[in-house]
C-alpha cells in the first residue's frame, strides 16, 4: 500500500476549507455580517505583520541563496498588498453595515 502524496493530502484539505468556508460565510446572518467583519480584520492585521516580516526578510551574509531572499521578499509584499486591500475594504464594508442601523436624522 502507497503512501498518498503530500501535495495531494495538501490540495484536498485546500479544497475543502474552501467549500466549507463558502457556506460558512453565505450562511451569515445579516446581524452577524459586522462583527463578523470586525474579526476577520482583526485576523488580516495579524497576518500583515507576518507579511511584513517576510517582506523584510534578509538572509544570512555568506549564503548563495539570494534567490530564495528575492522571492520571500516578493511573497512578502505582495502578501502584504493583498492583506491592506482586505483590511481596508473591511472596514468599509463594517462602516457601511453600520451606518444601516442609525437612525436618520431630520
Amino acid at each position: 500500500m502507497e503512501a498518498v502524496d503530500p501535495t495531494v493530502f495538501r490540495l484536498a484539505i485546500f479544497v475543502l476549507a474552501i467549500f466549507v468556508g463558502y457556506y460558512v460565510v453565505w450562511s451569515v446572518t445579516p446581524a452577524l455580517h459586522t462583527p463578523l467583519m470586525a474579526v476577520t480584520n482583526a485576523i488580516s492585521s495579524v497576518i500583515i505583520v507576518g507579511a511584513l516580516l517576510a517582506a523584510a526578510a534578509h538572509g544570512a551574509a555568506g549564503t548563495a541563496a539570494t534567490g530564495a531572499i528575492w522571492i520571500s521578499k516578493g511573497a512578502g509584499a505582495v502578501a502584504a498588498g493583498l492583506v491592506a486591500v482586505n483590511i481596508f475594504g473591511g472596514f468599509l464594508v463594517t462602516q457601511r453595515m453600520l451606518a444601516m442601523y442609525k437612525k436618520k436624522q431630520k
